[in-house]
């Protein structure tokens, strides 16, 4: 399995680049995240990679961090989650963005991904739930009040409040509040 190259940048054509390493030159796919941070053509270069066989290819997926790639990793795990989905996810949404849409379960956020439908952004949060914050060394109490947060933005929204109202009184909660705590706390804040 190809884990890393380290290479001369031969060209960029998104969303694929070419990485000569030692005369050997790997095409490799990678999301615009990492494209737009890649050197110019010519320059060393360094790429964690996923590489995925299937019937019809070979083909090697490429990742400045380490982050990106576990998050690729974890959504092709996704059925009928592809490498191209996947891809797509990562150039519309940073890593972080991912682990911060999927700790809220905000499906607005993954539907403003092309080719991110509302149930497929809906199904990505169920099965990426708890999974991203380890890969992102995101702190425990973080996570978890991420969760009852997320809750508590879906009842307020259900009850009628805007997402931006929600939103703002969510930001005056303690991060380890419960949901139904956290839900009248909300309310009272909104009714002022």
């Amino acid at each position: 399995m190809i884990s890393r190259l380290t290479g001369v940048l031969a060209d960029k054509a998104p969303p694929s680049v070419l990485v000569d390493v030692n005369g050997v030159g790997y095409e490799v796919q990678v999301p615009m995240s990492t494209f737009y941070n890649l050197p110019d053509t010519g320059a060393k270069v360094t790429l964690l990679t996923q590489f995925i066989v299937r019937e019809d290819a070979q083909l090697l997926y490429g990742f400045l961090t380490s982050t990106e790639r576990e998050s690729f990793r974890e959504l092709v795990k996704i059925s009928g989650v592809g490498p191209r989905i996947a891809l797509g996810v990562l150039s519309g949404l940073s890593a972080n963005d991912l682990a911060q849409a999927v700790a809220a379960q905000d499906t607005a956020r993954l539907t403003k991904v092309p080719g991110i439908g509302k149930k497929t952004a809906e199904r990505l949060l169920l099965e990426l739930k708890g999974k991203l914050a380890p890969a992102l060394n995101l702190p425990a109490t973080e996570a978890s009040g991420g969760e009852s947060h997320a809750d508590i933005l879906q009842a307020l929204v259900a009850l009628g409040y805007s997402d931006k109202e929600a939103r703002a009184a969510l930001k005056a909660l303690p991060a380890d509040v419960g949901v139904s705590e956290g839900i009248k706390q909300a309310l009272r804040a909104l009714s002022r």
